[in-house]
């Protein structure tokens, strides 16, 4: 069965440029940030102008908006995640099923908030991405629209990275520069080859209702 890593890491650890080595090296990655954005312009819509109302312009929900509405508000925040979360999970199910049935030796599912949320249950093995303190504040205030106190507020809803790191299966550190994150990603790559899965097997059992994988 396809063996399923997770991928993870904090705001500004190079997550997103890791994602794209693997798929470069052929790996299919379910991007979870990704597929939030693309139900922030659907289904998802309307079902967060309920919630929270004002924060849907022509159809498409207004991110910046929203995030005034929720940032530093647990409350609110777990009603958006009651609202997303189940979406999310079922593209993802979608995604295994196609790896499963295109029968793909590994697949990653990028999430941000992977050890937050307990999605490491989710998953054969997690691999973190990290990078010493300064290069992450130094990478993400060079952001459009970022400052120091939207950094903080975000940094206070994540795991430390330290922690992150003592729970990770894997560490790629990108603050030695990325063709060196490269070659460990490849190097990842190669020591999962032919690794059987677990985990794919038996969330598809349970989600058929065959009961747990053998």
């Amino acid at each position: 069965m396809t063996f399923l890593l997770g991928l993870t890491g904090s705001i500004g650890m190079g997550k997103s440029a890791t994602a794209i080595m693997f798929r470069d090296l052929g790996v299919p990655v379910h991007d979870a940030d990704a597929a939030v954005h693309a139900l922030y312009r659907g289904r998802a819509a309307p079902l967060i102008e309920d919630a929270f109302p004002g924060t849907v312009v022509d159809g498409i929900v207004d991110r910046p908006k929203l995030s005034e509405r929720v940032l530093g508000r647990p409350h609110a925040m777990r009603r958006l995640e009651s609202v997303v979360h189940p979406l999310v999970r079922e593209e993802e199910m979608a995604f295994l099923r196609r790896a499963v049935a295109e029968r793909y030796p590994l697949v990653v599912l990028d999430v941000p908030l992977l050890f937050e949320t307990g999605g490491e249950s989710r998953c054969d093995a997690v691999l973190v991405v990290t990078a010493d303190p300064d290069v992450q504040e130094t990478r993400v205030l060079a952001r459009p629209g970022m400052t120091a106190q939207k950094f903080a507020a975000i940094r206070a809803k994540q795991m430390p990275d330290a922690e992150k790191r003592r729970r990770a299966h894997f560490i790629v550190d990108t603050g030695h520069g990325f063709p060196r994150a490269k070659a460990e990603v490849s190097g990842i790559v190669r020591a999962l080859a032919g690794r059987p899965g677990r985990v794919i097997g038996r969330r598809l059992d349970e989600e058929t209702g065959a009961g747990p994988a053998a």
